[in-house]
């Protein structure tokens, strides 16, 4: 083994004293490998810590997500379960472990005199012990606690509490009551979104049950040795007892008989949609190291050639063929060690700027940094890239011909070796995949930006705000004060006109339930599932959405609602094809009242730009029945010219009519238009610029 040893030593240094003599040579071949590793050791700093790394809980391979789907049916092909769902399963599954319901919400929180909207999370107390954490600090909440209790994040408790101890057993204004700290939790712990701060507990019980309230996502922890399709065989038997248990109407119990679980591991459903474009990201940056090992190897190829006369003497003098490839290939892993340490510093250089322009929403992109993970990563594909780049050359410098002894000449270069022209096609053919695959999406992102989503971006202030007092007991106060606010905001210099909505397009969705019209009243279960929202009459041409029949929402109407609700042309054709809705009557499945349709609006798009325009119904401030009925903290949409500068007299103004109340969700309509468009965006940016990385590099060694 020493004769081997020694022979790699002196390789070595015939390899790296063969590279300084050639100084232009040795930096392109640094400098091209170097930039496809760099690429690659940034990309998979992001996939490592948003795809790669396991969840921060014991055995989070056990951990699953619980939803269902329902072929045949009007939900969605997947969709969040109801609360009937959890009892069944927590009580009578075999093959869980435990299992908890999860959701994130918005709401105040109030210190002192300090009041914010901030990101919460709310479940049952069986969510710690199935999720297998604990706090740093106090305890988790127990059964007995009901809806009494809050959990502090640890970034809370440091920028709120300054890491009082005293925190643990102190009341606070949390979600609309007082709730007492009983813990506070480690600095990994971020369930269920990266931005939750607070975790509140609540009560689940039988006897509060309506069937098919669908919207209740499930996290579950399998018992050791259960695979994910015998749980799935389990829930579904158990879905099946529903009815019988909890009863429900003969359409939800059709529901049921179509319902089939949907299991999958939780980490993947936390990571959402990120990981489809991260992979093709990570894809292309390979290709981009495919290239540059295909042009490396070209230079090492004509490097090759030209020393044809050097190697054709060694290998007379008595060089095995062995040892000329041994030389060849050592001097690529030397160009590859030195590509991969230019990676490290270039990704170590890149990532914390390329993180400014990834979206926000990208779970665990907090977690993103140049770890050991990715030095072990880029010494491995470095050893990849020297094979790639060196073999062919070495092959080629294993066989020199000895004819170049006899007739003096070092070589031509001007007759190419059919490997090189292989390497040529090669690499062509990937910079052209890359570019269309770029092509194609500048032209998704261009239809993006043309679609009609139904309403105008341009000119509008967007915020909510969440009053509070005594004086606001029930929906007819809550909506009094916001026509008030209203006006007082159409006084601002500047204001052309202002809407209040329940939910704001692309920030929040719509609520659905299940509408019923008045031609189908004989059969309970012919409702179709509509969404639907809250509105002033100015909201529509606030937002520049058409009315196409009929009137809008009187103020009167918004105080005292008399049974008069507006729909959208989607409802209006999935409701009565053919024929003018107005004066049809409609009724949601939760309440026994009738309600009138007064105009029918053009249709919006309200999540994103990408999907379809949803069948919609609009209520008044103040809807049926009113006990039941509080628009809290809607959204107003101001439009004027001043929506970038506007901020700081309407946070005034708020100061001056609700003191205390938090200004939140602040926005311009073009804003979330910009930020609706981000991730395809940015996806498009980065293939982009790789896409260019591949042109530039492949320029080199041809």
């Amino acid at each position: 083994m020493r004769w081997l040893r020694d022979g790699w030593t002196q390789d070595l240094r015939h390899a790296v004293r063969a590279l300084r003599r050639s100084p232009g040579f040795t930096l392109v071949a640094v400098g091209t490998l170097g930039l496809a590793l760099g690429a690659n050791a940034g990309i998979f700093s992001v996939v490592d810590a948003v795809l790669l790394r396991q969840l921060p809980f014991p055995q989070p391979d056990r951990l699953v997500y619980i939803g269902g789907t329902a072929p045949g049916s009007d939900l969605p092909p997947e969709f969040d379960l109801s609360t009937e769902f959890f009892l069944q399963y927590q009580e009578q599954s075999k093959l869980l472990e435990g299992i908890a319901p999860y959701e994130d919400f918005t709401n105040t929180l109030r210190v002192g005199d300090r009041a914010e909207r901030v990101r919460m999370a709310v479940s049952t107390p069986s969510l710690f012990p199935t999720l297998g954490v604990a706090p740093v600090l106090g305890r988790v909440p127990l059964p007995e606690d009901e809806d009494r209790v809050a959990l502090l994040s640890h970034g809370l408790w440091q920028s709120w509490f300054g890491g009082d101890t005293a925190v643990i057993g102190r009341s606070y204004y949390i979600a609309g009551r007082d709730r007492t700290v009983v813990g506070v939790m480690g600095p990994d712990f971020r369930f269920p979104v990266d931005g939750a701060t607070l975790w509140i507990t609540d009560v689940m019980r039988p006897e509060d049950i309506e069937p098919g309230r669908f919207g209740m996502a499930l996290v579950g922890r399998m018992r050791p040795g259960v695979g994910m399709p015998d749980l799935e065989r389990e829930l579904a038997a158990l879905a099946q007892r529903l009815p019988e248990r909890f009863g429900g109407s003969p359409g939800y119990a059709e529901l049921i008989r179509k319902h089939r679980p949907v299991v999958r591991p939780l980490e993947e459903e936390l990571t959402g949609d990120v990981a489809g474009p991260l992979w093709v990201l990570f894809g292309s940056v390979a290709v981009v190291l495919l290239i540059a090992c295909a042009n490396v190897g070209n230079l090492f190829l004509v490097r090759a050639e030209r020393r044809q006369r050097e190697l054709a003497v060694r290998r007379a003098i008595g060089a095995a063929r062995l040892q000329l490839f041994r030389g060849q290939i050592t001097e690529a892993a030397v160009v590859a060690l030195l590509a991969g340490a230019l990676a490290m510093l270039l990704a170590w250089v890149s990532v914390p700027l390329y993180l400014r322009f990834v979206p926000p929403d990208v779970p665990r992109i907090g977690d993103v940094e140049v770890r050991w993970g990715t030095l072990l990563f880029t010494g491995v594909v470095s050893a990849l890239a020297a094979f790639l780049c060196g073999v062919l050359p070495a092959l080629r410098a294993s066989e020199p011909s000895l004819d170049r002894l006899r007739d003096g000449s070092r070589g031509s270069t001007a007759r190419r070796h059919w490997a090189r022209d292989g390497l040529v096609v090669a690499q062509t053919a990937l910079a052209l995949v890359l570019l269309t695959g770029s092509a194609l999406l500048l032209r998704s992102h261009q239809k993006m930006r043309n679609v009609d989503p139904g309403y105008d971006t341009r000119d509008l202030f967007t915020f909510q705000i969440a009053p509070e007092g005594d004086h606001l007991d029930d929906a007819a106060s809550y909506a009094r004060f916001h026509l008030a606010f209203k006006e007082r905001l159409e006084q601002l210099p500047g204001v052309q006109a202002v809407g209040i909505v329940d939910h704001v397009p692309l920030n929040e969705g719509y609520a659905n339930l299940r509408f019923l019209p008045a031609e189908r009243s004989g059969d309970s279960d012919a409702g179709v599932r509509l969404g639907f929202n809250s509105v002033t009459g100015d909201y529509f041409s606030t937002m520049g959405i058409r009315l196409l029949e009929g009137r809008v929402f009187t103020p009167e109407e918004q105080l005292n609602n008399p049974g008069y609700v507006i729909v959208n042309r989607a409802a209006a054709n999935l409701l009565w094809p053919g024929q003018s809705a107005l004066g049809r009557r409609l009724k949601r499945e939760d309440v026994d009242a009738w309600e009138t349709v007064i105009g029918v609006v053009g249709d919006v798009m309200q999540d994103n730009f990408r999907d379809p325009a949803e069948p919609a119904v609009y209520y008044p401030l103040v809807g049926q029945p009113p006990a039941d009925w509080q628009v809290l903290s809607p959204a107003y949409v101001v439009k004027t010219p001043r929506a970038e500068t506007i901020a700081a007299e309407v946070l005034a103004l708020v100061r001056e009519v609700a003191p205390g109340a938090p200004m939140y969700r602040v926005f311009t309509m073009e804003a979330l238009a910009a930020e609706t468009r981000l991730p395809l965006a940015f996806t498009m940016l980065t293939l982009g610029v790789v896409s260019l990385l591949a042109v530039i590099l492949g320029t080199v060694g041809q």
